[in-house]
């Protein structure tokens, strides 16, 4: 990534081209006022160490050195830039619902936009406090690790969607659940847990999960969003959702359910009416958190890089410096400007110099444009720019990372994870390095590719081992692993059983039906008019204890399904 800090000197560049005219023109002036005094070529033989082209030699040089001191003065910056900063604050989890019922309008705009205009302003509001997102509905999942890298905050707030999760429904204890097990390690530091929801939790055990977060050390809060009036769900197609028996949903909001869940949290419950009301009352509740002091690593987009730019300045001084208007008499005899040729052999070093910067801004103009569109949130316009920075210079590292931090804007996260690791492969720079197998890793941990996301996280420590996040984030796909193959495990161990069990009562069956089948045949033998009507009533209470047989089995409990899309 490439800018200027100050980009208003670059204004100054102008004077550049006026130089030249009045130079031009003094120029000029000069072989007419050389003119009275005789024939040029009979002037020019009576003054042999007088060099014609130096004097223009020395003038472009100064030229391009007062090009590049505007340069550096507009602070040029390149790369990343990492510091580490101590803060004191708090770890706050914002579990946000984004349920089919969050679409509703009976605020302006909608549910899931007033609870990202309030987020927005939490994280402004925020300056030392380290702050995790997650997005839940039927099911929850971390959309941001806890982190104080409030840019990505805001740029993952962007693109949430109902669509995210497939699973509706509103599931508050899974939320808090798991926010409660995204806080940090760190013990004398207050933690919070935001939950914002309209209050319709369709599974239950919120407010048990609310008195474990509690019993921990950690205080939920509850914004609820909406009116208790209620409003239809729109369903996209112009049209509201129906219910299976083809009425209009209404959602209301709960706020019954809401202050339940604040008072058994320990926190307290803010109805979202107006923004910069439920704004201060938060911050007024959040202030009374214990804060503690944390080291954070701070990542900046860029780095100066004006010194490089200043050698160059000397360089062309020195040069300038050096070379004399007037012949050297010790290479009298050399002729670096003669005859025609002279313009093309002063002007090729020059030509070559600027050539190169030329090439390779090309490429960097592409990333620049993508970073403009990046940040206005148009990612596929961003991508297309990256992309055509990669086809001018394939080996260029910030291109492909750029690419892939596009690629994941947009959920293409199969494509996001090979631009990442095609960045990791040219980056020579171990911080940025470092950065692209973190991204590798959080994409892996997103898809539970816990194997995956753990060796990026390695990558990425061993790289910079100052990368807290990474580290957490490491820990937690370890636990994350040893539940997945746990589950596995317990799973292949239940299927195992059902086999057997299923082969035993086949084997059963069997015996069972040859059994039958012989007392059948002696029957066959013995029967008379008596004994068939006895075998007739036999067989039918035997039909009926097979079919209270099924009825007990159908009576079992069954895996719980959803019965709500809202």
């Amino acid at each position: 990534m490439f800018r200027f800090e100050d980009s208003i000197y670059l204004y100054l560049l102008a004077v550049i081209p006026v130089l030249a005219l009045l130079r031009f023109m003094m120029t000029r002036a000069q072989k007419k006022r050389l003119r009275k005094f005789g024939d040029p070529q009979l002037v020019r033989q009576l003054m042999p160490d007088v060099s014609r082209w130096r004097p223009s030699v020395k003038f472009w040089l100064l030229e391009a050195a007062l090009a590049l001191i505007i340069v550096m003065l507009a602070r040029p910056q390149f790369g990343t830039k990492i510091s580490h900063e101590k803060r004191q604050g708090i770890e706050t989890i914002i579990a946000m619902d984004i349920s089919n019922s969050m679409l509703a309008q009976d605020v302006t705009p909608s549910r899931l936009d007033r609870c990202k205009m309030m987020v927005e302003n939490l994280v402004d509001n925020f300056t030392d406090d380290k702050i995790g997102l997650i997005v839940f509905a039927g099911d929850a999942f971390i959309q941001l690790p806890i982190t104080s890298d409030y840019v990505s905050a805001k740029m993952f707030l962007s693109d949430i969607q109902p669509s995210l999760i497939a699973t509706q429904g509103t599931d508050i204890a899974l939320a808090i659940s798991k926010a409660m097990n995204s806080f940090t390690q760190e013990e004398g530091i207050g933690k919070a847990i935001i939950v914002i929801t309209d209050g319709e939790d369709h599974e239950g055990g919120a407010v048990e999960a609310a008195k474990d977060a509690r019993k921990k050390g950690m205080r939920v809060y509850v914004l609820g969003v909406g009116s208790t009036g209620g409003a239809p769900i729109p369903d996209g197609n112009g049209g509201y959702m129906k219910d299976r028996g083809g009425n209009t949903v209404m959602t209301r909001l709960n706020q019954d359910m809401c202050r339940e869940i604040a008072k058994a949290g320990g926190g307290a419950y803010i109805h979202v009416d107006n923004n910069s009301d439920a704004q201060r009352q938060l911050d007024n509740e959040l202030a009374k958190l214990s804060k503690k002091e944390t080291e954070s690593t701070v990542y900046s987009d860029y780095d100066e890089q004006f010194q490089a730019v200043g050698i160059l300045v000397l360089l062309l001084l020195i040069v300038e410096l050096c070379l004399l208007e007037c012949k050297n008499p010790l290479l009298k005899n050399v002729r670096f400007f003669k005859g025609k040729r002279r313009y093309a052999t002063v002007m090729l070093p020059l030509m070559l110099i600027t050539a190169i910067p030329s090439q390779a801004q090309d490429d960097r103009s592409s990333i620049r444009e993508g970073n403009r569109l990046f940040r206005s949130g148009k990612h596929a316009d961003s991508e297309v720019s990256y992309r055509k920075a990669m086809e001018k210079n394939p080996r260029n590292p910030q291109a492909a990372y750029n690419l892939g931090n596009a690629l994941f804007a947009q959920k293409k996260d199969s494509a996001a994870v090979v631009a990442y690791q095609s960045g990791v492969h040219l980056e020579t720079s171990a911080i940025r390095k470092a950065m692209g197998y973190h991204n590798m890793g959080v994409v892996c941990q997103s898809h539970k590719m816990f194997a995956e996301a753990i060796e990026a996280y390695k990558n990425a420590l061993r790289l910079n081992p100052k990368d807290d996040e990474a580290r957490y984030n490491l820990e937690l796909c370890k636990k994350q692993q040893k539940k997945q193959q746990d589950k596995k495990n317990q799973d292949k161990q239940d299927q195992k059983k059902d086999k057997n069990g299923k082969d035993e009562k086949k084997e059963q069956d069997k015996k069972d039906q040859k059994q039958d089948k012989q007392k059948e045949k002696q029957d066959k033998q013995k029967m008379s008019k008596d004994n068939a009507e006895q075998l007739l009533n036999a067989a039918i209470q035997q039909e009926k204890n097979t079919q209270k047989r099924m009825k007990d089995k159908m009576q079992q409990p069954r895996s719980r399904k959803l019965d709500k899309n809202w």
